[in-house]
């Protein structure tokens, strides 16, 4: 298939796999603080969720740089914490903002491309 051939799909993958951590646990973070959540237990598994994401981002360095792998999970990572915090907690941002978030998506697709080989 064509995406196969121009985008590199295991970096992705293991950039959005990092990055549905963070959103999962950020969001879990804020809902304990807005009141949602009540258990405070919350708190001691994001940390130890967060403990393993090292060993993910290990194995993701044998299908990308330490520089490209790092960007597309920081970079997926904050769209996608702000995807739930407009969902989810009906957060606003401005149009400046917004457009911030659109450059953050040509980003994927740039830092995603596979070179030629």
């Amino acid at each position: 298939m064509f995406i196969f051939k121009i985008f590199n799909l295991s970096a992705l993958g293991f950039g959005g796999s990092m990055a549905l951590i963070d959103a999962f646990i950020l969001s879990s973070i804020k809902a304990y603080s807005l009141g949602w959540i009540k258990w405070r237990g919350v708190i001691i598994i994001a940390m130890l969720v967060y403990a393993f994401q090292p060993l993910i981002f290990l194995e993701s360095l044998n299908v990308g740089s330490l520089i490209v792998m790092n960007l597309l999970w920081d970079v997926m990572s904050d769209v996608l914490v702000t995807v739930f915090g407009i969902v989810y907690f009906k957060e606003k941002l401005s149009n400046v903002k917004m457009l911030g978030v659109v450059l953050s998506f040509i980003s994927l697709v740039l830092l995603s491309w596979k070179e030629p080989v």
